[in-house]
């Protein structure tokens, strides 16, 4: 016989005796040990910002983890990326009907609400698994930044900075230590590489980090190139000086 708790661990739909939905946690933990993601707001617009570890012979052009969701909307993923290019592409088609019906951007928390509500659907009914994916979505609306965060369970939070896949809790502490809401576009970027570079084993290379940003004064998402990640990963040694322990 099987020991009865695998009863709860293989069934989607049916709660624990002490309330766990051991699939969803399952797919929280599929999250957990992805590369680290981060995404921080401040008053010049939004910083989002991945590591990306790539094998020898890839061809690492094109980011795998950072996407844009409409000309003010941009996501980071932590997680199973594949469950992510399917949010993504959900998330595009949801922003560009709202753009054909409403005839204006839509918001951050309207596409974090939809997805999250998608989340929420594949805990809930059999013949489904949850997302193995987290999403951080930054973006400007009506000149305000706005962050957000969704995860398999369908819940979604609004942050100022926010850290999420392999070594962020490390990321988290260091946000919470330096973070400030009048840092610059500039400031936040820096953070963010240096966020990157405590949460990573990789700790002085720029390679495996990609970025993008959308700026307030624009409101278009952009990619930053290599070489101004590698500039603001500069900054950052200066100016957050690390313990190589």
């Amino acid at each position: 016989m099987l020991p009865a708790q695998q009863g709860y661990d293989r069934a989607i739909t049916v709660f624990s005796p002490d309330g766990r939905l051991y699939q969803v946690e399952y797919a929280i933990e599929t999250v957990r040990r992805g590369t680290v993601a981060i995404g921080i707001k401040c008053k010049e617009g939004i910083v989002i910002a991945v590591e990306e570890k790539s094998r020898k012979l890839q061809i690492t052009e094109t980011a795998q983890k950072i996407f844009q969701i409409d000309d003010h909307v941009g996501v980071a993923a932590a997680g199973y990326i594949p469950d992510a290019r399917s949010q993504v592409d959900n998330a595009r088609f949801f922003s560009q009907s709202n753009q054909m019906i409403y005839d204006e951007p839509v918001g951050v928390e309207t596409i974090a609400k939809h997805l999250a509500d998608q989340c929420q659907q594949y805990t809930q009914y059999a013949g489904v698994r949850p997302f193995g994916v987290a999403l951080i979505l930054g973006g400007v609306v009506n000149d305000i930044p706005e962050l957000y965060l969704t995860d398999p369970s369908g819940t979604y939070i609004s942050y100022d900075a926010v850290a999420i896949g392999s070594g962020s809790e490390r990321a988290t502490d260091f946000l919470e230590k330096t973070y400030k809401d009048d840092l610059s576009l500039d400031d936040a970027a820096t953070l963010a590489v240096a966020g990157i570079h405590i949460a990573s084993e990789d700790k002085d290379s720029t390679s495996h980090i990609r970025m993008s940003y959308i700026k307030k004064e624009t409101g278009l998402y952009e990619i930053v190139s290599d070489e101004q990640v590698l500039g603001y990963a500069n900054v950052a040694k200066e100016k957050y000086p690390r313990d190589k322990k």
